[in-house]
């Protein structure tokens, strides 16, 4: 990731398009280039400690890998970088939802949270949908540790490469009907959302919102993205 565009990121900024959107858009997060290079891992196999038909488990049409230790250099940057930076962002949200649980300042404190709780296997991962790929609504939790919010980076060009495969968020609220999101990316986009829940404005203060995501069916072409989640599975 390129640093100028590290540096001109600030917790307060994200916190704004979290609070009002429910999730962050970062346009060229990922140059042209850095694209190729990330897009270049899904063929080491050596790379990756599982592999996920989504058809087998139901989940969805598609495949994604998670990366095995040592994580790629850029996963590993990613991961640090954008946990520090959003570290403020997790403990305003769960001091507004009631937890008394501080996310600490280091990400290396955090990842040995997650080994004391006995997670240690990595999340981080590429995902693979074809023609007729999609992915079911869902949430990624792999333990009772968990970072509120996650990040992913799409490596292709739905100008080019497929059509279809929209980002999808859908929110419930409570006593409310769900609301979606249609989350347009280009390539080298990067965008941060909920992993699970978020707080939302309330007459009487914060409330509690349950957040899942997933992808629409892409219709032609091959979608190729990185997602980066900072908590470990068991």
């Amino acid at each position: 990731m390129d640093s100028a565009k590290r540096s001109a990121l600030s917790a307060a900024s994200l916190r704004v398009d979290l609070e009002q959107a429910g999730f962050a858009r970062l346009p060229h997060l990922f140059s042209l280039l850095e694209c190729r290079r990330a897009a270049a891992l899904w063929s080491k196999e050596r790379r990756f400690r599982k592999v996920v038909n989504m058809d087998q488990h139901q989940f969805g049409s598609g495949e994604y890998r998670y990366f095995d230790d040592p994580l790629p250099a850029i996963v590993k940057a990613l991961r640090k970088s954008f946990y520090e930076l959003l570290v403020p962002v997790a403990n305003t949200w769960a001091r507004d939802l009631g937890d008394d649980r501080v996310f600490p300042d280091r990400y290396a404190d955090f990842q040995a949270e997650c080994a004391a709780a006995g997670q240690t296997r990595p999340t981080p991962l590429m995902l693979r949908y074809g023609a007729g790929g999609y992915n079911r609504l869902h949430q990624d939790l792999y333990g009772g540790v968990v970072f509120p919010l996650q990040l992913v980076i799409l490596l292709s060009d739905p100008a080019r490469d497929f059509d279809g495969g929209e980002f999808v968020l859908v929110e419930q609220s409570p006593r409310m009907q769900s609301r979606p999101y249609v989350v347009p990316l280009q390539r080298g986009d990067g965008l941060i959302f909920p992993t699970c829940e978020r707080p939302v404005p309330g007459a009487r203060g914060p409330r509690r919102a349950v957040v899942r995501h997933g992808i629409s069916t892409v219709h032609r072409g091959d979608r190729l993205a990185m997602g980066i989640i900072f908590h470990d599975a068991e």
